[in-house]
């Protein structure tokens, strides 16, 4: 960013905050008055049926944007909850017209940020629907692990995954025990290990290919 463009973000900011793990940072049908950027610390979005049953959409990682649905659409459509202790920088809702008119290149981040939301979840849909349980499985760990290494959250073979197996199983559609199943097989053939809030991929590349994807760095990511 330039000087400048870092002038209009440190405008548009308020404050930090933190928040304690299974904290609810914003709640489904909210209408919040900020929008978050994960300077640390983990996260799960997710939506809640009437019987009870939930969908995770994302996990949610240092640099992502939380509550920009709420500032453009007036709620929240799903709930975002800390899974780790998070570190949140808070951006004033009101004052999101003014930054798109005042700051384009950083509006133009803005967007791009969305969009490529966007691309992941249509990509997540595709999953859900049309990947078998091992390739669902391999394709979540494989996205995982390229976006932990872009963050350099890489570390001793392994990166932090401070979620349960459940969540895995709501991410993907599919049952606990299934998603158990088919993480043994993976840890009997030696290509990913998660244990203990650590996951260690062993095998990128045969990973990638069992989940019908490939293994190629994220793109760089912009922070707002």
């Amino acid at each position: 960013m330039s000087d400048d463009e870092v002038r209009q973000t440190q405008r548009f900011k308020v404050g930090e905050m933190t928040v304690e793990p299974g904290t609810p940072v914003l709640t489904e049908g909210s209408h919040s008055a900020q929008i978050f950027t994960v300077l640390d610390g983990m996260g799960l979005r997710f939506k809640v049926l009437e019987n009870g049953r939930r969908q995770v959409t994302t996990f949610i990682f240092p640099g992502d944007l939380i509550g920009l649905q709420a500032a453009v659409m007036g709620e929240m459509s799903h709930t975002v909850e800390a899974r780790t202790r998070m570190k949140l920088c808070v951006f004033d809702r009101a004052a999101l017209w003014g930054f798109f008119k005042n700051s384009p290149s950083r509006s133009y981040d803005l967007t791009w940020i969305a969009a490529t939301e966007e691309h992941f979840l249509g990509e997540a849909l595709t999953t859900v629907g049309q990947r078998a349980a091992e390739q669902a499985v391999a394709w979540a760990l494989v996205r995982l692990w390229l976006r932990a290494e872009q963050l350099e959250m890489i570390s001793g073979g392994g990166m932090p995954l401070p979620f349960r197996q459940q969540d895995l199983a709501d991410s993907l559609g599919l049952s606990l025990v299934h998603t158990n199943k088919t993480l043994a097989k993976f840890r009997e053939r030696q290509l990913a290990t998660w244990r203990e809030g650590v996951l260690i991929v062993n095998d990128l590349e045969l990973l990638a290919k069992i989940g019908m994807t490939d293994s190629e760095p994220a793109q760089t990511r912009p922070l707002l």
